[in-house]
């Protein structure tokens, strides 16, 4: 059996995961995240990226800032919230503690870290879209250790539409 070099090398790395939060003026969205990166030091930048499969993404079309939450290790539950529900069925806000953030997008009261982000650009990446942030916004509650990748995948979570 061949493998693929490069999904080993993936495979041992684990990222912290995020969850990510808009409102389009309408409704409220937020969704599990694992690719989030900054790019850049001066001026601060990050790059967050949301399948094109998520019911987030079609609420990004009308956002201009998000806010992007470290999970917190001892959070499963707003993990699997967040991760295995979609917000075309279930209004995920209503299962947890939120409060109007920057641009109207909801602040997760258990994630004491976080940044709210301006939508500088968008651009196709596969199976996901990339979204550059300039961070206008944050709240740090201290070194906290944030939930895992290997966590989650551990957990089984079903995505809320098909991967």
């Amino acid at each position: 059996m061949t493998t693929n070099p490069v999904v080993e090398l993936v495979a041992g790395i684990d990222y912290p995961m995020f969850i990510l939060t808009a409102n389009d003026g309408v409704e409220r969205s937020g969704c599990l995240i694992g690719f989030v990166t900054q790019c850049s030091i001066t001026p601060p930048r990050f790059i967050v990226c949301i399948s094109i499969r998520n019911h987030t993404f079609r609420v990004l079309d009308d956002v201009e800032i998000v806010v992007v939450h470290l999970v917190p290790s001892d959070a499963e539950d707003l993990a699997e919230l967040f991760g295995s529900t979609t917000g075309d069925e279930v209004d995920k806000f209503a299962q947890t503690r939120w409060r109007d953030g920057p641009g109207g997008a909801p602040v997760l009261e258990r994630c004491e870290n976080w940044f709210a982000g301006r939508i500088l650009q968008r651009l196709p990446a596969g199976d996901h879209w990339a979204y550059l942030l300039a961070p206008i916004a944050a709240h740090s509650g201290g070194r906290e250790r944030g939930f895992t990748f290997h966590r989650a995948r551990v957990m089984e979570l079903e995505p809320g539409h098909e991967a």
